[in-house]
């Protein structure tokens, strides 16, 4: 197959309302759009989650980092470009690229994937969906950016606490990964957000969370424009460990 079909490219607008007060698009609706070019991707060659939902499997995200030179403006067109990396036998790593409205990059991101059974919440053996059909769409595109690294939260402090409501429920009955990334985002100042823009944000997605946990934010400052946070669910399991890093 020719690399370029392996590639999946979507357009977007952005849309004012989904813009901060800054006028840039924000961090979560960005997120939603990788994941949501994830899934047109996967469907489009026959292993989206609606064909894996018959066989009671569906994808989970594992891992994502994002990294920014710009992000796009309101009304500005953008567009995601995704493909899959590699293929193992319980992950496979997806990349994205940011294109700003000439086709220029501003941003790519790296995704780590499993795909679980919804019965057992076990993994599934990648390599025999479709008799291994996935690993011909793996595809050589450069992605420049740093795969995601382990992040340990030592000295850090409790900087927010947040109940788990019915908008942070996804289709799965968990938090939604996207949500992670508002909560996340919120435990930062107004003024961090006029002064600086987020460079590069790092999740690692430990286990899930439900309507009612109850979700505590530690925060470390690493150095002048890096933080570590990790979040736990009723004081006790982690949840989440994220990176954020500032310009």
């Amino acid at each position: 197959m020719a690399e370029d079909n392996k590639i999946g490219t979507y357009e977007f607008v952005a849309e004012p309302f989904h813009v901060d007060f800054t006028g840039r698009l924000t961090m979560g609706v960005l997120g939603n759009h990788l994941l949501n070019c994830a899934g047109f991707h996967a469907d489009e060659r026959g292993f989206g989650i609606a064909t894996l939902n018959e066989n009671h499997y569906t994808w989970v995200l594992s891992r994502l980092a994002i990294e920014l030179d710009d992000m796009p403006r309101a009304y500005q067109k953008f567009s995601v470009q995704t493909w899959v990396e590699n293929v193992y036998r319980l992950f496979t790593d997806r990349n994205f690229a940011i294109l700003d409205a000439e086709g220029n990059p501003i941003g790519y991101a790296r995704s780590v994937w499993a795909m679980i059974s919804m019965e057992t919440r076990k993994p599934a053996d990648l390599l025999t969906l479709h008799g291994g059909g996935i690993t011909g769409y793996v595809c050589d595109k450069e992605c420049p950016i740093d795969r995601p690294g382990r992040i340990k939260v030592g000295e850090g402090e409790t900087v927010g606490e947040h109940q788990v409501r019915y908008s942070d429920i996804d289709l799965n009955g968990h938090v939604n990964s996207i949500k992670y990334i508002e909560h996340i985002l919120d435990l930062f100042p107004m003024e961090m957000f006029r002064e600086r823009s987020v460079r590069r944000f790092e999740m690692a997605y430990v286990a899930e969370s439900y309507y009612g946990d109850r979700l505590t934010f530690c925060r470390e400052q690493k150095s002048g424009n890096e933080y570590d946070i990790e979040v736990k669910k009723n004081g006790t399991e982690v949840v989440v460990r994220s990176k954020v890093i500032f310009n």
